[in-house]
């Protein structure tokens, strides 16, 4: 079984015991998340339940397994023969989290 959820305006497809890093969710390591905006429920011999746009009642529990922080991203912007040069750098927060269960009523 497998669902598409949508967390911090991305969607992410997740099985049971999977591993996902999402943008950072508050809470502490070995917090319980509960997600219910899921778009799609789906087995692999089943036809799948795709949700307009929500899949009512349905929901996947997830436990946070870490707070960490991405590789850096280098942001350089330049202009060729004016001398303008601007170079910064960027690293994301997120957050491990190990799905648990897939649920829908």
């Amino acid at each position: 079984m497998f669902a598409v959820i949508e967390a911090g305006g991305k969607q992410y497809k997740v099985r049971p015991n999977s591993v996902i890093k999402i943008e950072k969710v508050k809470g502490e390591k070995g917090a319980t998340i509960l997600f219910d905006r899921i778009l799609m429920i789906g087995e692999d011999s089943k036809p799948s339940f795709i949700g307009t746009p929500m899949v009512k009642g349905a929901s996947v529990t997830a436990e946070i397994t870490d707070q960490l922080r991405d590789n850096k991203i280098i942001v350089f912007k330049k202009k060729r023969r004016q001398n303008y040069r601007r170079k910064a750098g960027h690293r994301q927060e997120l957050t491990e989290l190990k799905i648990l269960d897939i649920t829908k009523q």
